[in-house]
């Protein structure tokens, strides 16, 4: 079975402009890496398709979807740029963009479900892991992740999955959909105090939430993977995982001040690797979350891709 690589074109004409860290060029540099290192010939390279309304309405409310389509497609036609909070700029080109994010979720669980790969991973942008229920914050317009998991819920009828979140930054907008949903059961560690800060107190007993100081390493972050995550993980036996794959723990990352490596990135999606393989048939979609020094990125993304594909 074959690891997919799900990405579009589209997903690099979303740019809030020059010197902010989420630009087009991630995706540049992670796709110049694979192909350097010839990693790119051991994925199945696939385009993501646009999410449809009723694909976001799963995970966000119906009068946030259509008020976000309403804004971006007037951006679109105006072909100006408009703020929608301090942190978030939509462009002409985040429409189709932000579409394509979730469609790419969407499809690579369509994919992995029936079968036709074991894993996938989707280097889309915009990031999800902040989007609320009916808000954007963060980079975030639609939360990718929650919406392919609820896909995996409400559309093939799985009864449990599992989101894992190793971002830097705290993914309260898949807490605010997902919490108290025993469906799901999410998992993820952040640094504490930074943006968004959240995720202190969990707001659902379904949340393992794990805030870690700054400057913590990975051998202490292992430690605290193997007690915390993944014990309920193999309690809850999810038929799926789900990854929000932040990659702005890095250590030379600017946007926090966390010491993960490489090296620790592979350990953890080794981890999560060998969960899949217990209890869910190997069954994991990925989704890029956050990661701003773009080498650190290229490199950690290559890590990650590496262990999913089994290499």
């Amino acid at each position: 079975m074959s690891t997919l690589f799900y990405s579009h074109t589209d997903c690099r004409l979303h740019d809030m402009g020059a010197g902010h860290p989420e630009c087009p060029q991630r995706l540049d540099a992670i796709s110049d890496h694979l192909l350097a290192t010839g990693l790119d010939i051991a994925l199945q390279f696939k385009d993501a398709p646009l999410a449809t309304l009723e694909q976001l309405e799963r995970a966000h409310s119906a009068g946030y979807v259509m008020q976000l389509k309403d804004l971006l497609e007037q951006v679109q036609a105006a072909g100006e740029p408009k703020a929608l909070d301090p942190d978030t700029l939509a462009c002409p080109g985040t429409w189709r963009a932000a579409l394509r994010a979730a469609g790419a979720a969407v499809a690579a669980t369509d994919d992995v479900i029936a079968g036709r790969a074991s894993n996938a991973f989707c280097a889309v942008r915009p990031p999800g892991h902040h989007a609320t229920r009916d808000e954007t914050m963060g980079f975030c317009f639609f939360n990718n992740v929650a919406v392919a998991a609820r896909h995996a819920l409400d559309v093939h009828g799985l009864q449990r999955v599992a989101i894992i979140d190793f971002d830097v930054h705290h993914g309260n907008g898949t807490e605010d959909i997902i919490a108290g949903d025993d469906r799901v059961l999410m998992c993820s560690f952040f640094q504490h105090p930074l943006y968004p800060y959240s995720g202190a107190v969990p707001k659902g007993t379904n949340m393992v939430n794990v805030p870690i100081p700054p400057y913590t390493r990975g051998a202490e972050l292992r430690e605290i993977i193997d007690a915390m995550w993944t014990p309920r993980l193999n309690e809850f036996r999810p038929q799926m995982l789900f990854i929000s794959a932040g990659f702005d723990a890095h250590r030379e990352d600017d946007l926090g001040q966390l010491g993960l490596v490489e090296a620790d990135y592979e350990w953890i999606t080794r981890r999560l690797f060998d969960v899949a393989q217990r209890h869910c048939g190997g069954r994991i979609v990925s989704c890029l979350e956050g990661g701003y020094s773009l080498s650190a990125l290229a490199r950690s993304v290559a890590t990650h891709v590496r262990v999913l594909a089994d290499l």
